[in-house]
């Protein structure tokens, strides 16, 4: 199992038959239904386009984008958070950052075992407390994609 978390890491695209043929190679032989198997117990699925992402669902809001008509020009004038996470050995570590928009300055970062707002709520209040003396107008929020890298909206 350790062997083949370490392959879905290297190839998170490879679904069974792929980590099937990879494990071939190595000259460990083990049928696809054991790797289907495995691959269920260990919570892991191929990363793969799925259809119709860009479509949005009718139910969700759509929130407004409050920087539109705002100009940063001055550090502490626009903070905003960046939540993330990494793969470790045995699940995940999750990373949250406070980001100073207009100096790309971390005025705060956390890590954590567990996806829980405590950790996001103690990185905000430390970035708080570390520019006490200036004031933050407005806060956003990015979320990166682990597999691109690029913010998502």
């Amino acid at each position: 199992m350790r062997r083949l978390d370490k392959l879905h890491l290297k190839h998170p695209f490879a679904g069974s038959r792929m980590l099937r043929d990879l494990l071939k190679r190595e000259g460990q032989q083990v049928g696809r239904e054991r790797i289907r198997r495995l691959m269920k117990l260990m919570g892991i699925e191929a990363l793969y386009r799925k259809p119709n992402l860009s479509r949005r669902h009718p139910e969700h809001t759509i929130y407004p984008y409050l920087l539109r008509d705002i100009s940063v020009d001055h550090s502490n004038q626009v903070w905003a958070t960046d939540i993330t996470y990494i793969p470790m050995r045995h699940g995940f570590v999750y990373l949250v950052a406070i980001v100073d928009r207009f100096s790309r300055r971390i005025l705060s970062w956390r890590l954590s075992k567990r996806l829980t707002t405590d950790f996001c709520i103690d990185a905000l209040q430390e970035a708080n407390l570390a520019t006490v003396h200036r004031k933050s107008s407005t806060l956003t929020k990015e979320v990166s994609s682990p597999t691109t890298g690029s913010p998502e909206y």
